[in-house]
């Protein structure tokens, strides 16, 4: 059982950007949100120097502490359960009091369930890899107070661990480096006329009734010799959304700002939230009311939005206790800098003896970036996409030593590698998709990272 303490500071001179900055050490990262009210972006959180690393390649987990590195085989969820240590109970003052944080990937779903032979593995990266942090900074927004929460094993540990924190916290450095981005140069892996081939390949699997819906999805790179925290620094001033993150994990970076929690996990409570239906936002207010209007009484958009909450409900049925699923927001309209969404929020109550991990591996991918019914939705995404999705429709979040998490769906995400950069976007395919609006959508939607550099 691991002791937890904290202590409140005066946020009156800090800010999330000037402390990622200032605090040393590797393998930082910064999670916030623009939503800075009582239910949703109160908090803020900046940590670095993980005291332990986990890293998933199949069924293969590879663990690095302070003892050095080991191999461990089998179900990597249950692997890792085994390995988090858990705070005192009670200790959940803060949503994240130190912790897991990273990302699950879509191919998570290739130990669960026979979807095809993984296509080509582009960028190399681990199915999951999640850093455990003891040291957090944590920042409340509403009171404007900023607050170390430290974790130990040992409690004397913990007054020296605050001390070093504060000390650090005291050297402000705001970066002299100019935000200017150079402007990126995109390329999609698939062409216009490719992308509307295999949009009409999947229509065919519908057509012949295997599916519902397919959301096939492309990829697009560019060489990248920036600064990858100046490049994150503009998109959350140019495209503010619910989930926004910067996770250097060294060897690469993942940040983004997602529109959509894919699960969250309060105690008991588990809440999903679907988003489908998607509008470019309008030039003027009358053209976004027109927009919203048409969005709403768009049949396609509606059935497609349904499905999702069913999903999204079937999913919370097998991990919560029965009768206890309910639907506490329905067919809102969402708005965004560059597109506007229908959302919908799913609760439930934990069934005893399921963890939170397990709670998130059992939701992926979420029906949004898969289709229905999912498992031949996924096959026949593995027969068309000619590369192997990666963090992308994944999740990436935290979870907590006190047993809360929140995970946002890994969409409107870059991948940093290699001095190259990368988004991926995908549109729902159903009976009467346009193929040429399909590609449209997908450009729509990874707009909010390919514009950043414009």
């Amino acid at each position: 059982m691991r002791k937890m303490k904290v202590k409140e500071l005066n946020g009156d001179m800090f800010t999330p950007i000037s402390l990622f900055q200032t605090i040393s050490g590797k393998k930082k990262f910064l999670l916030e949100s623009s939503l800075k009210n009582e239910e949703t972006g109160r908090y803020s959180f900046v940590g670095s120097d993980p005291f332990m690393e986990c890293t998933v390649n199949g069924q293969e987990v590879t663990v690095e502490d302070a003892e050095g590195k080991r191999h461990l085989t089998g179900d990597p969820i249950s692997i890792i359960d085994a390995l988090v240590p858990t705070g005192e109970s009670g200790e959940s003052r803060f949503p994240f009091m130190g912790g897991g944080i990273g990302y699950l990937g879509y191919d998570v779903i290739r130990q669960m369930e026979q979807i095809g032979i993984t296509p080509h593995d582009q960028l190399h990266m681990p199915d999951i890899h999640l850093m455990f942090y003891e040291k957090v900074i944590v920042f409340d927004h509403v009171e404007q107070k900023v607050f170390i929460v430290v974790s130990s094993e040992r409690t004397e540990d913990l007054d020296d661990r605050i001390m070093a924190v504060e000390s650090e916290m005291r050297m402000i450095h705001l970066d002299p480096r100019k935000e200017r981005i150079e402007k990126l140069s995109f390329q999609a892996q698939l062409s216009k006329e490719e992308f509307m081939l295999k949009v009409e390949k999947a229509k065919e699997s519908i057509l012949k009734g295997d599916v519902f819906q397919v959301v096939l999805s492309q990829r697009l790179q560019a060489h990248f010799n920036g600064d990858a925290f100046s490049f994150y620094r503009s998109l959350r001033k140019s495209n503010p959304s619910p989930y926004m993150f910067f996770i250097d994990f060294e060897e690469y970076v993942v940040l983004g700002a997602s529109p959509e929690s894919l699960i969250r996990v309060k105690g008991s409570e588990v809440t999903t939230n679907p988003i489908a239906g998607t509008r470019k936002r309008g030039n003027t207010v009358e053209e976004d009311r027109r927009l919203e209007t048409e969005l709403l009484g768009d049949e396609k958009e509606i059935a497609e939005h349904r499905m999702l909450v069913d999903l999204g409900r079937n999913d919370l049925g097998r991990i919560c206790d029965p009768g206890t699923i309910r639907l506490s927001k329905y067919m809102l309209v969402e708005r965004y800098k560059y597109v506007m969404h229908i959302v919908s929020e799913v609760k439930g109550r934990l069934k005893e003896g399921i963890s939170p991990l397990q709670s998130l591996a059992a939701c992926l991918p979420a029906g949004t970036v898969s289709g229905a019914p999912k498992i031949r939705a996924m096959q026949i995404i593995n027969d068309l996409e000619p590369v192997k999705r990666g963090v992308y429709s994944g999740a990436v979040g935290y979870m907590s030593f006190t047993g809360d998490l929140d995970f946002a769906l890994a969409i409107r995400t870059m991948v940093v590698k290699d001095q190259m950069a990368f988004v991926q976007a995908g549109a729902g395919i159903v009976f009467d998709s346009d193929p040429a609006s399909e590609f449209e959508e997908t450009m729509n939607k990874a707009k909010s990272l390919l514009e950043v550099s414009e």
